[in-house]
């Protein structure tokens, strides 16, 4: 274990700044600021090989559309070998053939599929690495972020809104690079060939079907975004329902609510139905209304072009070529269109994650932001006020001192303003006045992390991770070797249970630890504590939720662990604290009494008649289980007679 009182001269490493630049996220979610979003994704600058990549699959997109381009060309050539009377009028189509033409239409197809595939393998590392580090950026922001953003949140809605933010922000990558761009440039090849193959009514005849298509798709698929928002929402909410429900599993079943908590989910999942039915049937008017204003603009070209060939002006050949552009422009059309949808559906969903990335930390480091450095671990509290809600104080000018390797207590009544003051140790909000400080430095002048490693916790409701046993514990000090942890746990009195347990250390703990009972639980949160060997510690009514016989071998064993250290205990459990070197006993927000067990007692005040109420407490409860234990024996002779 580390010295508690040795100086800290290491001070931990902070995240490495990413080289990318960070862009603005204040931008208003539009195709176009979200494309301004990815582009320092698309293109680092400090990676090299991906604008490689990046300026390779450009090149092979081009390269793909002019071979695309030559594929009907090709078809209109084989269609004009093999018309009578046309052979003779040119020889370019006596000396290929239409066999040769016919084979040059294949390896034109090939290529043109070969190019395109080599593109999208090319440009997807570029997609997926921009998809990681906004996901992790997004991630890394969420940890940043004050804990009362945290509280107010539905665990459940978050990572849903994250998981569709993510695969938007993948869609929107893939589709405007290897869609977006590719299309415009194949409608600027196709315009070209009609005008130049053609005349300037073609084009035109094509630029206005282009026009009415994009236009109805604009004005359809803005409909069907209300449409997609609210069913988002209702699938949020149907999801959350299920979460919540599930991780309340026992109280449901305590309660026999099983029917209640399916309807109220059905009742979600009904107006999901709804929303999707609507969205469904709104997708069917968009398709055929696409389709409708893509025929007629076909119809007109292909009557133009019969015009044509009675006319003498054109062959049989430039109508397979207008047919095989038209239907060739209809995937690009086509994919514009769901380019349009797709790219709105994708800013509906990353829309909400825009706005929590928008958001500020309530709790900033300062500028000019310093480490804390521990040389005896005093911590001093100097009037002060706090309040979650201004129309509420919780804290109205509370004043103590912590000395260096001394226990000071904490107890009073539910809603006194304990469980605050542990929070503003630990900076998870600011108080509105007075200050708090640890060896003479205001922790508000001091980096939040090096704060942190200074003070381990030991919280009432200890929720770990759902992996092993030894993870849980080495969350304390990473770094540990298999050894330290063993003593760690050793010292929590917590080793022998875990070497019993099928698996051991490698044993998974369930998730939040359900797997563990109360004092197990107790027992990991000591042992990753006394591992990260803070010079400070908080005992946050870490006893409170146990049993008797489990609360007394919890207390020695966190007895251990703050010997030697500046120890503040929140407790409710007066039991707890009788060996405290100073107990306060707060009252609404306001130190009423201080001193030890022994002169509050004498004093007859707050604390005594705390005392008192929980001395007659405990002595009901040990009434109740001497008769429940008489009871029991009692049964156990009946049955041996």
């Amino acid at each position: 274990m580390t010295d508690p009182k040795a100086p800290q001269s290491k001070a931990p490493q902070s995240k490495p700044t990413p080289s990318t630049p960070k862009p603005d996220l204040s931008s208003e979610a539009s195709l176009v600021g979200t494309v301004q979003l990815l582009w320092p994704y698309i293109w680092p600058k400090d990676r090299a090989d991906l604008r490689m990549r990046a300026a390779g699959a450009l090149a092979l997109l081009f390269v793909a559309k002019f071979i695309t381009i030559a594929v009907p060309y090709s078809f209109k050539w084989a269609t004009d070998a093999l018309t009578p009377g046309v052979v003779s009028q040119d020889n370019f189509y006596w000396i290929a053939g239409p066999v040769a033409l016919t084979v040059l239409y294949g390896v034109l197809r090939s290529f043109m599929a070969l190019f395109t595939q080599a593109r999208d393998a090319l440009f997807a590392a570029v997609s997926m690495n921009a998809v990681r580090h906004l996901a992790d950026e997004v991630f890394v922001h969420l940890h940043q972020l004050s804990l009362r953003f945290h509280l107010e949140r539905k665990t459940g809605g978050l990572t849903r809104v994250l998981e569709r933010g993510r695969t938007a922000i993948e869609q929107i990558v893939r589709l405007s690079m290897l869609t977006g761009i590719p299309t415009v440039v194949e409608f600027a090849l196709i315009l070209g060939v009609f005008f130049y193959q053609f005349d300037w009514r073609y084009a035109l005849t094509v630029v206005a079907m282009i026009v009415a298509y994009l236009w109805f798709t604009t004005l359809a698929t803005n409909w069907r975004m209300a449409i997609r928002r609210s069913m988002n929402e209702s699938d949020s909410d149907a999801n959350t329902k299920a979460i919540d429900s599930l991780l309340n599993y026992e109280t449901v079943k305590y309660f026999g609510a099983e029917d209640r908590e399916a309807e109220r989910y059905d009742m979600a999942m009904a107006r999901y139905e709804r929303l999707s039915v609507g969205s469904y049937v709104s997708l069917a008017v968009l398709n055929s209304g696409q389709a409708v204003i893509f025929t007629i603009g076909l119809t007109i070209i292909m009557v133009m072009c019969i015009n044509g060939i009675r006319a003498g002006t054109n062959t049989i050949g430039d109508f397979v070529l207008i047919n095989a552009m038209m239907i060739q422009l209809y995937q690009p059309l086509n994919f514009m269109g769901m380019l349009y949808r797709e790219v709105k559906q994708a800013i509906v969903d990353i829309e909400i994650m825009f706005k929590i990335l928008r958001q500020n930390p309530e709790i900033k480091d300062t500028p000019d932001a310093t480490p804390l450095v521990i040389s005896a671990g005093a911590v001093h509290f100097e009037d002060v006020h706090f309040s979650y809600d201004p129309q509420r104080a919780i804290l109205k000018g509370v004043s103590f001192q912590v000395p260096a390797g001394k226990t000071v207590a904490i107890v009073g009544p539910s809603g006194a303003g304990k469980s605050t003051i542990s929070r503003l140790m630990f900076r998870f909000y600011e108080p509105q006045s007075g200050r708090i400080t640890i060896d003479g430095q205001d922790i508000r002048n001091v980096e939040q992390r090096t704060l942190r490693d200074q003070i381990g916790m030991v919280p009432q409701d200890t929720v770990l991770f759902n992996d092993t046993i030894a993870y849980n514990i080495r969350y304390g000090r990473w770094e540990a070797t298999e050894e330290e942890v063993h003593e760690a746990a050793r010292l929590a009195q917590i080793d022998g249970f875990i070497r019993m347990a099928p698996g051991g250390y490698d044993a998974q703990v369930g998730e939040r630890g359900l797997k563990l009972s109360g004092g197990e639980k107790q027992r990991v949160a000591i042992a990753r504590t006394i591992l990260k060997g803070p010079p400070i510690l908080v005992l946050d009514e870490a006893t409170s939720a146990l049993d008797s016989f489990t609360e007394r071998e919890i207390q020695l064993a966190l007895d251990r662990v703050s010997q030697g250290r500046t120890t503040l205990v929140i407790a409710h459990r007066l039991s707890t604290v009788v060996n405290a070197d100073e107990i306060l006993v707060l009252d609404k927000g306001v130190i009423v009494e201080r001193g030890r067990h022994e002169e509050l007692l004498e004093r007859g005040g707050v604390y005594a008649a705390l005392w008192n109420r929980q001395r007659e407490v405990d002595a009901a409860q040990d009434t109740l289980r001497r008769a429940a234990e008489e009871e029991g024996q009692s049964v156990r002779v009946g049955l041996e007679v």
